[in-house]
């Protein structure tokens, strides 16, 4: 909470809309999946702290497959590999994926934990897709260093997409973990900035 607002405060947008700031958000990208980046020719994902994007080549640009936040994407992507090869995460045919079709190769997460022995068995068939998978991502970052902020944009995105009727509503997973916005904090305006177009990230959000 903003330390010159009274204790208790409540944001009430009819009284304190005034007090919404705008912010340009500068998405740099595409960078390979960490450890890909022979494969792919790009530069490996930096290692700053912020937001990023998993994305899929799609039409003249990307489409948008999921969200999260760090504040080191290299400690971050190794544990998201290392969750990917143990069959933790959903595994999506990337062809499908790339003309906004959500078709699973495996399903992770809940399903996963309480099916570990049928992984094991068809792990030699599914790790060529977990492998291509993480190949084919085209990873956009953008550089926040306030923790509540990158919660606070994930929230707005994700919830975005979940919102929408968009072929790229269907390839997020749900149920992830996420906070937004608490009514003692002020909405800031986001302009969503990058030189290519991510379908599924809008242009403007408020956070």
């Amino acid at each position: 909470m903003n330390d010159d607002l009274p204790e208790f405060w409540s944001f009430n947008r009819s009284r304190d809309e005034s007090l919404i700031r705008t912010e340009d958000l500068q998405w740099r990208g595409p960078f390979s999946w960490i450890g890909f980046g022979q494969n792919n020719k790009l530069q490996p994902t930096p290692n700053v702290s912020g937001v990023y994007l998993f994305t899929f080549e799609y039409r003249d640009g990307y489409i948008l497959r999921s969200v999260g936040i760090t504040n080191s994407m290299k400690r971050r992507f190794s544990q998201h590999t290392r969750e990917y090869l143990e069959g933790n995460y959903t595994i999506l045919d990337v062809e499908y994926a790339k003309v906004g079709i959500r078709k699973e190769i495996w399903h992770g997460w809940g399903y996963a934990k309480r099916h570990r022995d049928e992984f094991l068995k068809h792990k030699n068939y599914i790790l060529p897709f977990i492998k291509k998978e993480l190949e084919a991502y085209r990873i956009f970052i953008t550089e926040v260093d306030d923790k509540r902020m990158r919660e606070r944009l994930e929230f707005a995105i994700v919830h975005s997409i979940y919102g929408s009727k968009e072929p790229w509503s269907n390839l997020i997973d749900g149920g992830m973990a996420l906070r937004g916005r608490f009514n003692c904090e002020i909405p800031i305006e986001v302009r969503n900035v990058c030189s290519s177009k991510i379908y599924g990230l809008p242009e403007k959000l408020e956070i």
